[in-house]
């Protein structure tokens, strides 16, 4: 009987390029996600690229454009209007989201980092380690994180380390306590006892099996988070705790054109529609990478994937 050769066949192709393409069938079919993540490049990519070409029109100082309406003559960078000081807030729009993008996405990663680790921990072992992280977390999570964040950077004083690290505080319970509760799920399945009873080491249950089914759910809460976070960070820069001149934020010029309002509102309208546009953005995208990466809500996406 002859042998059949089974890497010709169909079903011995890997199916990791049929995921991603599944995954950009179910962004292209939800449109309100597919426009959220358009805009979530172009906004990282401005903030990556834009923001250094645009440093010198950010910074400089035109008088004659002082509270200048958004306006075509002025030339591009004055098509949002100009700031008290006749900056261009089209510039600083973009120069300014390179700063709060950075705050944001560091501390949502310092915070997933040590939360993702301690939730861990807290959930491999339920001895006295466990109940001192969880008694540590209850702690953080008994004070109003704005209220900590005030008083903190009040102690310290403002500064984008002081900022980073006190956002990163208050988000760190959120990811450890999804954490621990996955693990202590998780680790009844039969799988892990199977791979545990064949010698497998702890080390390679967590890389293998628990880390796989947890990176999802932390992706989606990041997103969240990321959105939480921008918000704060602007509340506080609004208050004169966040980032002070020269450097700035879309928060801090919020609170700069809040004195204007009644002669010139593009001042303070601008930088809040950028807030609320790449909130609401975060918003749609991590609803949809809920839905596409949760099993049991994949049947939305069979139709589009046959």
């Amino acid at each position: 009987m002859s042998q059949i050769d089974h890497s010709s066949t169909p079903l011995a192709r890997p199916a990791k390029g049929r995921g991603t393409m599944r995954i950009l069938r179910a962004l292209v079919q939800d449109r309100a996600a597919m426009i959220a993540a358009c805009f979530l490049v172009l906004l990282i990519l401005s903030a990556t690229l834009g923001a250094s070409l645009l440093a010198s029109h950010a910074s400089g100082v035109n008088m004659a454009m002082r509270n200048a309406p958004p306006q075509l003559s002025g030339g591009w960078a004055y098509l949002l209007g100009g700031d008290n000081l006749g900056r261009s807030l089209l510039a600083r729009l973009v120069v300014g989201s390179r700063t709060t993008l950075g705050i944001a996405a560091s501390a949502v990663i310092c915070s997933m980092v040590i939360g993702a680790t301690l939730g861990l921990i807290a959930g491999l072992r339920s001895g006295i380690v466990g109940d001192v992280i969880m008694r540590v977390t209850d702690v953080i999570m008994s004070f109003p994180a704005l209220l900590t964040a005030l008083i903190v950077l009040y102690l310290l004083g403002p500064s984008v380390a002081n900022l980073v690290l006190v956002l990163a505080i208050t988000r760190i319970p959120v990811y450890l306590r999804t954490v621990r509760a996955e693990v202590l799920e998780i680790r009844r399945r039969p799988f892990v006892n199977a791979a545990r009873s064949m010698g497998a080491s702890e080390f390679w249950v967590v890389r293998h099996h628990l880390l796989p089914l947890i990176l999802p759910t932390l992706l989606t809460i990041a997103s969240v988070d990321f959105a939480a976070v921008i918000i704060a960070e602007s509340g506080l820069s609004f208050l004169g705790l966040g980032i002070q001149p020269p450097t700035f934020t879309w928060g801090a010029m919020v609170a700069t054109g809040r004195a204007y309002l009644t002669q010139a509102w593009w001042v303070t309208f601008f930088p809040g529609l950028a807030i609320m546009l790449t909130t609401l953005s975060l918003t749609l995208l991590s609803n949809w990478l809920r839905l596409v990466t949760d099993p049991n809500q994949r049947w939305r996406f069979a139709k589009g994937g046959k």
